[in-house]
Formats: C-alpha cells, structure tokens, sequence
C-alpha cells in the first residue's frame, strides 16, 4: 500500500509541473530598431504617409507619446538599447566604425549575452554598430542578401528562416534596418530610393512633396519637402518590412508569445533632430505589443527611456541575469577592479511593462539623457534632465560652435539655408542652433520646439538650480567623466 501510495504521489506531481510548464508559454521577445526615424508614422497623426504595419502593431498593443533615446547617434543609442546603461558608463561615447572606433568596456555584459546565457535563442539581423563583437555577442547574424541592411524584406524572410529552425525554443531577435538613414553625400536619401530593383519584395511607394508640411522645427522649403518626400519612401519600406516579419511570426504560430517593441535610435536625419538632443532628436516613437495585455490599442504617456530597453526583456522574460564575472586586470579604459567578486548587474533604467495599459501611469515621470559624440570629430557633449513638464540641457561645451555630421551638413535641406544667407532653421535663428549656452531650459509642454529659454528668467532660478542639482547627482550616480565639468571649467 505504501509504495503504490508512493507512486501515486510521484505520478500526480509529475503530472503537476508538466501542467504547469504547459500553462507557462515560452516567451520571445522581437526588438525591431529603425535607423533615424521619428515621429513620421500615421499611427503618430501623419496624414500622408502608409505606415499600416506599425499603426496595427499599436493599435495592438501600447504607443508611447513621451520615449525618448539618451543619445542622438546610432552606435552610442544602440549601445545604451543593448546593456541598459549610458554610453558614459560603458565608454561607448559615439561611432563604433571605421576612425571613430569608440567601443564599449569589457566589464559590460550586454543583453544577448544575458539571454545566451539564459537559453534563448540570440539573432542579429541587419544593422549592427556596435563594438566589440564579443561584448555584443549573438549566436547567428542572418544577413545573406540584405543589400546593405535596407531590404526588409529579405531581412524578414531570413527572420523566418531562423526561427522556423528550433521555433519551440525561445528566442530573442534583434531586427534593424537601415531605412530611413539617408545615403551619403549630395544625394541624400535618393542614394537608395531610385533603384526598385534593388528591393525585390518590396512595392515603391512615391510621395507628392506638395502634400508634405514640415514639422515647425524645419524649414518650409521646397527641398525640405522634397527630402521628407524621400525620407517617407523609405521609412514606408520599412513599414512593409515590418508587416512581412509579422506575418511570419504569424505563420510559424509564436506571435501569440512574442514581445514585439518597435522603436528608432534617434530622430530624424536632419539639422535640429539627429545628433541634438532637442525634441526632434530624441522624442521617439516606441510601440509596443504584448502578449499578456488586457487592455490594447492604449496610448501612453509615461515618460521612459532607452536604458529601460534591457529591463523591460528581462523582465517580460523572467530573467535575472547573471552577475558579471570579477575583472582581474586593469581595463584599457575606466577604473580596474581586482576585487575577485562577481558583481550584479544594475541597470540605469527599470521596466516599463507595468506601463503599458496605462494612458497616465505613476512613477515615469523623469528621463536623463546623456550625448557626446557622433563622429569622434562632433564633440559636443550634452546632459539632459526631464522632469514633469520640464527640460533642462546642460551644454557642456558650449563655447564651441555645435558641429554637423556629414550627412546632415550635405542635405539639401541645410545647404538650401546655407546658399541663401537665410537667418533661420525653422523657427529657431541659425545662429542659435550653432551657438548654444551653458544651460537651456524649457517647458515642453508649452514650447515643445524649445525656443523660450526659461534659463535666464527670473520665475525659474528656484527650478533651475534644483534641477541643476539633480543632473549633476544623475551624473555622480552612473560615474559620468563629464561631471567634473560642473567646478573644473
């Protein structure tokens, strides 16, 4: 009797964690990265241009109205959506590539190795910009025929092909496009757009500058609606992308349970947006769709930043990552540490899954933002702290001119302002967009182009030194070199 009482227990509990793991489904998780995409999406109130993909994943799942990048660069942003830390902790300050050759600390340990290490799957398709490999690390990289990272189709395709290899198992896939980065030099965006060859799989789809209004914060010019005309081309290619990778998540029966976050590293390649940390440049469009969501179609404006990239996965993943592994000797770069202890992992930002089914969440209320490069010869470091309603830039380096990046100064839209002698970018005087002071203060809410610098007005010195205080103890905390800079100079 006691033995087959015995059995009847070890079979019923058996039974139990087997129901058990079947209730638990596994989790995947697809991050989907533009490449200087803003605002531009219908979902997002553009009238004129087809972005039907994204505005069903949001009308799915969360769009957040207050997402905001730390840093205006490709490579520094990709960095800081890959560890979940500021590029001035990890030493990843601008450009990986070619001369720039900043790269990240080799006590950091980054999201895809979290989830290698976690028994996820790990696929990097498309745009990389991140160094050094082995600190960014994933198990495959599908990039057979992606005709420089711009043909979202194929990218998708090649998505498909890797999942549909161990699709029970799960996986994280980091899927980034090129599109709508202009092309180098005169040609800007038509670089890529004139060829429809060059995108089998994907329709072209034109756009009618007459039917463009630029934003307030660029030049109403007919080449500033030619270039946005362009750019709408190709972030519509983008969209088509994104609609062919959904439908095979679809096809191979994991979207149910899959986290999809779909986002840009920076804003807008244009003067005023990339590479600055005005609205433009950072204020993004995140969309976000989860599997466990209740409440869909949401739009949010809790105030969440791109260090909450790698939080947020963990979290909807139930990872906890491993500590990072003691460094015995002195790094090229940042302090050594031969303590011989492993160390946890502590990020700069939190998870904002309890967000998503709220339009006014409590405590997403502050962003820290943190640039210093874009190519290593636009140094221009800058410190940003929002708070409520208010923005407050500390323009390190303000005694320097503010420096372009060279796909931005060749734009038709800035050369257009150049050859004419005109005074002003938009609404703001071109000389100062180029000659910046020490300290700039906005309210957002009410100035959303930052033009009216509350810095200098007498209502808000209370604000601003407070603020001041703040930034400067953001910067204490997550060990930023640059903090010196509020006594040394």
């Amino acid at each position: 009797m006691f033995f087959r009482l015995l059995a009847l227990f070890c079979c019923t509990l058996f039974l139990g964690q087997h129901l058990k793991a079947e209730e638990k489904p596994t989790r995947n998780v697809v991050l989907i990265v533009a490449d200087d995409m803003g605002f531009q999406l219908g979902c997002y109130g553009n009238k004129v241009i087809q972005t039907p993909n994204m505005d069903q994943l949001a009308a799915e799942g969360t769009k957040f109205t207050n997402a905001y990048c730390t840093t205006a660069s490709c490579s520094a942003s990709r960095s800081v959506l890959m560890t979940g830390l500021h590029n001035h902790t990890t030493g990843h300050y601008g450009h990986a590539h070619g001369y720039n050759h900043f790269s990240t600390f080799e006590s950091v340990k980054s999201l895809p190795v979290m989830m290698n290490e976690s028994g996820y799957r790990t696929c990097s398709i498309g745009k990389y910009h991140l160094a050094p490999e082995y600190i960014y690390h994933f198990q495959d990289y599908r990039n057979k025929g992606v005709q420089g990272n711009r043909n979202s189709a194929v990218m998708a395709d090649n998505a498909r092909e890797w999942i549909a290899e161990a699709p029970d198992k799960p996986f994280f896939l980091y899927w980034c496009s090129s599109d709508p980065h202009r092309g180098g030099g005169p040609g800007g965006f038509s670089n890529y757009n004139n060829d429809p060859d060059h995108y089998p799989g994907i329709e072209q789809v034109l756009y009618d500058p007459e039917d463009i209004t630029p934003p307030g914060w660029l030049p109403q010019t007919v080449e500033t609606r030619q270039e946005l005309a362009e750019y709408y081309q190709a972030i519509n290619r983008f969209d088509q992308g994104v609609g062919r990778l959904v439908q095979h998540l679809k096809d191979l029966d994991v979207y149910d349970n899959t986290l999809i976050l779909v986002t840009s590293d920076n804003g807008p390649p244009f003067p005023g947006a990339k590479t600055c940390l005005y609205n433009p440049g950072m204020n993004l469009p995140l969309i976000v769709r989860s599997p466990d969501q209740k409440k869909r179609g949401v739009t949010t404006d809790a105030k969440v930043n791109w260090t909450d990239m790698v939080p947020t996965i963990l979290d909807y993943c139930d990872v906890t990552p491993q500590p990072v592994p003691p460094i015995k000797r002195r790094e090229n770069r940042g302090a050594p540490d031969f303590s011989g202890k492993a160390k946890p992992i502590e990020f700069a930002g939190k998870s904002f899954l309890p967000a998503l089914e709220k339009e006014h969440p409590e405590g997403f209320d502050d962003v820290f933002a943190s640039h210093t490069f874009h190519e290593i010869t636009m140094y221009y470091p800058m410190r940003v702290y929002i708070k409520g309603d208010y923005k407050l830039i500390f323009n390190i380096a303000h005694q320097l001119s503010y420096p372009f990046a060279s796909d931005l100064y060749a734009s038709p839209t800035w050369q257009s302002v150049l050859n004419s002698g005109g005074e002003m970018f938009g609404k703001r005087p071109v000389y100062d967009y180029l000659h910046r002071p020490r300290f700039e203060l906005y309210n957002i809410k009410d100035d959303y182009l930052e033009l009216n610098n509350l810095a200098t007005d007498l209502d808000h010195q209370q604000l601003l030194r407070t603020m001041q205080e703040e930034l400067q103890a953001f910067q204490q905390k997550t060990k930023d070199p640059w903090e010196l800079k509020w006594t040394y100079e």
